[in-house]
């Protein structure tokens, strides 16, 4: 038996009929459609979503976004939200709209997040080549600008012919719901080809349920890694998101009881254990806890589980000082599990966590390093407090009405739910988050870092809360990235998604501003002033009124000048029925509490200012430090800990 529908109108249906399912929880895969209609794709997946909506609104609702590359964004931020369980589909037209999608497909490859992407392409029949918006190639006829997904695509199709569908659907489906293979999955549908008819078969638009795994642990890896975890005696947990994925939070917390090892974390591992966990130290790398970085410089044994150790984590291979330092990787994926030439347990999170507590019954890491992790975690909490409430020798050199960054946090931090998630991505905020932040809920913390992308950050916030409506979502945003892209705030307007927006006004890019100067750069171009008589960026700040223009995109607005209104407006935003947004002044030039720790950022070697050559010295000198985490993992003849 066959049906007869558009390439569009079957793609809507099959993808209505997706489910996903793990430890025998069931639930759609796709939880609707983000798409903005053009002449590439309103007659073809736009008459099939309107379609799909008068038949039957719930098989796959559509939202109308305002930004092509925030609607993956938002796609991105649902999925990670729902563990990579369910995701969104993004439609977009031809040319500039589809092309606009590539950085959110970069975001999701990089953080491994399944988002499905259907960019609009040109006609399949190329009778009217070159049609408005198409790239012609003088060397290949069948190039079009949707090649440009490939690298950033961790699997890539164009149907030509309405007979492809079927087999690139099945494969679109496979990767999106495989833990170690999923990313971004594009699909680039040639607008001809999507209003084609063609008779397909009934079973392909059946239910389907595509299975998640756990992979087991190899038990002689299992054997190899508890030796090695038994002849260490400085070991360190660096916990990163395949932790959240596997939701194996409860199986850490029992593991580093049971062991007393101690837990840093990634930012995507964040909240793995909440901060006033006894084994908690907090954040890892670059920009860590000085608790965290302590021990990381001595530890023997670095276990990492479900983290690919990126340059922020390891402090760009310098946070691992012990020259004896080994590695046991537990990760779902081969590749993260052979990084630093470590052990790699391939295996679910959970399950390799729960194998390993079996074998190390009876044994922990000595008193002394217990009492030792419990000691620097309680002398960074007593920071994060002076941090969170400046001395008065701080306040005191602040203009009125500005506030520093770490109060700002601090008070959202402690005015909000434990329950509440805090979502950013880019600029100086991410790394005081990462430090500074307090978790108390698993799913409390949603920093985007992986491709820190500037603008992730409301667009990020919109689908947070379609992941979680019964959660409070606070968007902490910079100026900066405000300004990069803040139109998603007209599509939480028009779906009535409460965010709550807290809009950090510092005139500039504060990240890039601090790190230039370290790096001997003056801070230059990274100030929002106007240009002087000079022909230079120092003149006054811009005249940009960021309140009037959020409120003029339909969303309340609640200015404060002090602590006291601070608190005041978080305690209004927590009682709003909609989006909101919070306008806070900071003053860019009182940072967070160091972290001890170092970042990679090449100096100029040669150059004629005084500010630059000083850095480069100080560059070279922090290059000593970094180390290449070759040696083979060999477990010594000696144990250590109690057993």
């Amino acid at each position: 038996m066959t049906v007869r529908l558009t390439v569009a109108q079957a793609l809507v249906r099959f993808l209505s009929v997706q489910y996903s399912e793990r430890d025998g929880e069931r639930q759609k895969l796709f939880a609707g459609c983000f798409g903005i209609f053009g002449h590439g794709n309103v007659a073809g997946l736009g008459q099939a979503l309107l379609q799909s909506e008068l038949e039957d609104p719930a098989a796959l609702p559509y939202i109308l976004a305002r930004n092509e590359q925030a609607m993956v964004h938002s796609a991105s931020a649902f999925a990670r939200t729902r563990d990579r369980l369910q995701t969104y589909a993004c439609t977009a037209s031809v040319g500039p709209g589809s092309t606009n999608m590539i950085t959110g497909a970069a975001l999701a490859t990089v953080n491994r997040l399944p988002v499905l992407l259907l960019p609009s392409d040109v006609f399949s029949t190329r009778v009217a080549t070159p049609v408005l918006q198409e790239l012609e190639s003088t060397t290949a006829g069948d190039v079009s600008v949707n090649d440009a997904f490939r690298p950033v695509s961790k699997y890539f199709d164009r149907i030509w012919r309405p007979e492809q569908l079927p087999s690139a659907l099945l494969n679109a489906m496979r990767v999106l719901t495989d833990p170690v293979e999923t990313g971004a999955v594009t699909i680039a549908l040639p607008q001809d080809v999507q209003a084609e008819a063609f008779d397909w078969p009934e079973e392909l638009f059946a239910e389907r349920t595509w299975y998640v795994v756990r992979p087991l642990p190899e038990a002689s890896i299992v054997d190899k890694a508890a030796e090695l975890i038994r002849s260490s005696k400085k070991p360190l947990i660096v916990a990163g998101g395949g932790v959240a994925y596997s939701r194996a939070q409860d199986a850490l917390r029992e593991f580093a009881e049971q062991t007393g090892i101690p837990v840093a974390e990634s930012q995507a591992g964040k909240g793995s254990l909440r901060y006033d966990h006894r084994q908690s130290v907090g954040a890892v790398g670059s920009t860590g806890t000085t608790a965290a970085n302590t021990l990381a410089r001595e530890a023997d044994l670095v276990i990492g589980v479900g983290t690919r150790f990126a340059d922020f984590t390891t402090a760009s291979r310098t946070a691992f000082q012990n020259p004896d330092v080994r590695f046991v990787n537990i990760n779902v994926a081969r590749f993260d599990g052979g990084k630093h030439a470590g052990l790699p347990v391939v295996a679910d999170a959970r399950e390799a966590l729960v194998s390993l507590a079996s074998q190390l019954v009876g044994w922990s890491v000595e008193d002394q390093y217990r009492t030792l992790t419990a000691e620097l975690a309680t002398r960074w909490d007593a920071i994060v407090d002076n941090t969170y409430n400046p001395p008065a020798e701080v306040t005191s050199k602040l203009a009125e009405g500005l506030l520093t960054q770490g109060e700002v946090l601090g008070a959202v931090n402690e005015l909000s739910a434990a329950s509440d998630v805090v979502v950013c991505a880019a600029g100086s905020m991410p790394g005081d988050l990462h430090k500074l932040w307090r978790t108390r809920d698993p799913k409390g913390y949603h920093v985007e870092y992986g491709y820190s992308c500037m603008g992730y950050e409301i667009a990020g916030g919109l689908g947070v809360r379609l992941g979680a409506p019964e959660r409070d979502v606070f968007v902490l945003v910079g100026d900066g990235s405000y300004l990069m892209m803040s139109s998603e705030l007209v599509t939480a307007v028009q779906e009535n998604i409460k965010i709550v927006v807290v809009l950090v006004q510092n005139h500039g890019f504060a990240s890039i501003g601090a790190l230039s100067e370290s790096l001997g750069s003056q801070r230059f171009g990274t100030a929002y002033r106007r240009r002087s008589g000079d022909g230079r960026l120092d003149g006054d700040y811009l005249p940009v009124d960021l309140a009037a223009n959020v409120r003029s995109l339909g969303v309340e607005v609640l200015d404060v000048n002090s602590r006291a209104e601070l608190e005041t407006a978080i305690g209004t935003a927590k009682a709003a029925d909609g989006p909101i947004a919070i306008h806070v002044k900071t003053d860019p030039l009182i940072g967070a509490p160091d972290s001890e720790s170092w970042w990679d950022v090449p100096v100029s070697q040669v150059s004629d200012l005084d500010s630059t050559r000083a850095a480069s010295v100080k560059y070279e000198e922090s290059k000593k430090a970094q180390k290449p985490y070759l040696a083979p993992v060999e477990a010594p003849v000696e144990g250590g800990g109690n057993g």
